[in-house]
């Protein structure tokens, strides 16, 4: 398994979308479980408003990860205008704990 890093922009005028559907999101990365890593919203230079989302995440490859990302209700309602995944490796940082 991989960690993936995805970082994912939103598409202008979605904040609606993203507040109905965030709920489900949550739920769907709930049963991820631990192949999620990280989570949380990419915000706003004022951080007051989510402006994306960003997290790593388990995978056996890029287009796995991919795979799982389209089942993401944020995904399904067009909120993000551009998603980038990228092999990441974790080195540094209290929350990390090495395999």
């Amino acid at each position: 398994m991989k960690l993936i890093a995805a970082y994912c922009l939103d598409a202008p005028d979605m904040s609606e979308t993203r507040r109905k559907t965030r709920p489900a999101h949550l739920e769907f990365l709930r049963r991820l479980g631990t192949r999620i890593k990280l989570a949380g919203p990419l915000m706003d230079d004022a951080c007051e408003k989510p402006i994306g989302s960003f997290l790593i995440l388990e995978a056996e490859s890029l287009s796995d990860a991919k795979s799982v990302l389209a089942g993401d209700p944020y995904a399904q309602a067009g909120l993000f205008r551009s998603v980038s995944l990228s092999p990441w490796r974790g080195v540094l940082g209290e929350w990390w704990e090495r395999p």
